[in-house]
């Protein structure tokens, strides 16, 4: 069985700031896509292939939205795929008979988090205090309430 591991961060007031800033670069992002996905015709390819051609579309936006370069681009790739995880969960829950709607434009408080898939991220041990390096952002202390695992693999 998988296990996540969760911990709080220990982050000062300017981290903060920097960390809030990248998540809600992340929530215009998602709205955004979510806005081309919802003008590609279904009839293009799967939920899927529309998402990544989003995706694929990254590096154009890049040039017009600087906010965008800020923020490390294994964080951004997974923001817009997360469009056909979501669309995913509400084909299940609709198999399931259950009544569902259709993906909505995230406000602030609705959007608390981004995912770093792969690289771009590291955990080490300074001073005896445990840090969770975040590229493009900072070294940010976290507080752990209970040791990682030995044998645990940190994704």
């Amino acid at each position: 069985m998988n296990y996540n591991y969760r911990y709080r961060l220990t982050s000062t007031n300017s981290q903060r700031e920097t960390l809030d800033y990248h998540r809600d670069t992340c929530r215009q992002l998602y709205n955004h896509a979510l806005y081309r996905f919802n003008q590609i015709p279904e009839d293009e390819g799967t939920v899927k292939q529309r998402v990544r051609t989003i995706r694929d579309e990254l590096p154009d936006l890049k040039d017009w939205w600087d906010a965008l370069t800020d923020v490390y681009s294994k964080v951004l790739q997974p923001t817009v795929i997360r469009i056909a995880t979501n669309i995913n969960a509400l084909g299940k829950l609709k198999d399931q008979g259950y009544t569902v709607g259709e993906l909505r434009w995230k406000s602030p408080r609705e959007f608390r988090s981004f995912t770093s898939n792969q690289s771009g991220f590291e955990l080490d041990k300074k001073g005896g205090q445990t840090m969770l390096s975040l590229s493009k952002l900072a070294d940010i202390p976290i507080k752990l309430h209970r040791p990682l695992p030995e044998d645990a693999t940190i994704k």
